[in-house]
């Protein structure tokens, strides 16, 4: 069994210090209760209402080589855990909104979000990086963020790459037709992907709001059945949610009874006009 864990925080905007010894508290916390592999919110290290792409450019820095992804990667081996956060990433001009992988003693992966989401097209470029899958003693792990879970190819494709564990950093904001008493889109978005792809998804949600946009927390992590095994978290505490994975169980159930695999049952001869 593998203990997963998310914690859902607040991230302060431009409070980069703040914000690296909140997620530091974090990491710690999850460890103390057991959690092998721990994923923080998008934009973690920086908040994420930027008002120019100036401040974004003074939040980001370079993955592996700047403080806070330094840092991350320092507690990774330190407690030997699997530690997985979004930060705002820079590459030369370009700025990514990024995901950051430190596995233990072994090295670290960028993700680069692909889909972006309303003002971050003004800021960010797309991710150009593909949808990496990294082998580790847990099992593959692939990331996501956010508006990455409102397409289905993108959890298709880290599924054909074999990965278990699909490991999400968002700040999940209300949409139209939100009701009060129901769970977010993207908790039905991402129980639906685990199900149809036989992946678990642990997705690390904010909560807050920066300058006039709320944060919706609702944290969940979601076994390979698409059933939450861990909240979701409510929409405005600061907390954390932790779940036992069976990665053998995973690879041994993809399959619904003796005929159907929903990935390996595709049709691609069939699917006309698909870009």
């Amino acid at each position: 069994m593998t203990v997963i864990a998310v914690a859902q925080l607040e991230p302060r905007l431009g409070d980069l210090p703040g914000n690296l010894e909140r997620s530091v508290q974090a990491i710690r916390r999850a460890h103390a209760a057991g959690a092998e592999i721990i994923v923080l919110p998008e934009l973690a290290s920086s908040g994420y209402m930027f008002a120019s792409r100036a401040e974004a450019y003074a939040a980001s820095e370079v993955a592996g080589a700047g403080p806070v992804t330094t840092a991350w990667r320092a507690l990774a081996d330190e407690l030997d855990v699997i530690v997985v956060a979004g930060f705002p990433e820079r590459d030369g001009e370009r700025l990514y909104n990024a995901a950051f992988m430190a596995v233990p003693h072994l090295g670290t992966t960028v993700y680069r979000k692909v889909h972006l989401w309303d003002e971050e097209a003004l800021y960010f470029e797309p991710g150009d990086l593909g949808f990496p899958v990294v082998p580790t003693r847990h099992g593959r792990l692939g990331m996501l963020i956010c508006y990455d879970g409102w397409f289905p190819e993108s959890y298709r494709t880290l599924a054909l790459a074999g990965a278990d564990v699909v490991c999400v950093p968002t700040n999940w904001v209300p949409i139209p037709g939100q009701r009060a008493e129901a769970s977010a889109m993207a908790v039905t978005l991402s129980m639906a992907a685990a199900h149809s792809n036989g992946l678990v998804i642990a997705a690390a949600a904010r909560v807050g709001g920066e300058r006039g946009q709320d944060f919706i927390g609702q944290s969940t992590i979601i076994d390979h059945t698409g059933w939450p095994v861990a909240g979701p978290a409510d929409a405005t505490g600061i907390t954390q949610l932790l779940a036992d994975v069976d990665i053998s169980q995973i690879r041994r159930s993809r399959s619904w009874g003796n005929f159907n695999n929903p990935v390996r049952d595709r049709r691609p001869d069939q699917y006309q006009g698909l870009g």
